[in-house]
């Protein structure tokens, strides 16, 4: 293993040291300091995904729990009287995860959820469009779906289109 830097706590380090791909360690690894032979790096495309789900994730804690809980609180209100309660928030991050862990089941579910949330949020949709109630909690919320409903799009074309990168991670 590398040496660790002086000050640096040892979950750091790992993070920050070296990476080699397991095609490059064969070439490197005779010496007594030899790294370990490395994951290969998650492509670029399902990196991004994954980082889009994380920001969507906490960019609707923010919308449907933080901000009306603080604004319910500070007008003297139930703090759950504009929450709209849900865990997608959990399904988003466990996605994102699975896209740049890349376990088995990575494709399979990025496919199913990909398309139950478009399902979903197009029929909310619609219902929404045929009476629309622009307050600010449903606009926040369609605003949200708007950008959700992008992002399993992109999703599930790239698990459909290019069945590649979601290939398990090898040790």
């Amino acid at each position: 293993m590398w040496p660790e830097p002086a000050g640096w706590s040892g979950c750091l380090w790992k993070y920050a040291a070296p990476r080699f791909t397991q095609t490059g360690d064969a070439a490197i690894g005779a010496g007594t300091n030899a790294m370990p032979p490395r994951i290969a790096p998650t492509p670029g495309g399902l990196r991004f995904l994954a980082h889009a789900l994380f920001l969507l994730a906490a960019w609707t804690v923010f919308i449907k729990y933080l901000f009306p809980i603080a604004y319910a609180l500070s007008y003297g209100e139930p703090w759950h009287a504009h929450v709209y309660w849900d865990l997608w928030p959990v399904a988003h991050v466990w996605l994102g995860w699975a896209l740049l862990a890349r376990p088995w089941y990575a494709r399979g579910l990025a496919i199913a959820m990909s398309a139950v949330e478009i399902v979903i949020i197009v029929t909310l949709f619609a219902g929404f469009l045929a009476e629309p109630d622009w307050t600010i909690w449903r606009t926040n919320w369609f605003v949200n779906k708007v950008f959700v409903l992008a992002a399993f799009a992109m999703i599930l074309a790239t698990a459909l289109a290019r069945p590649e990168p979601f290939r398990t991670r090898s040790p």
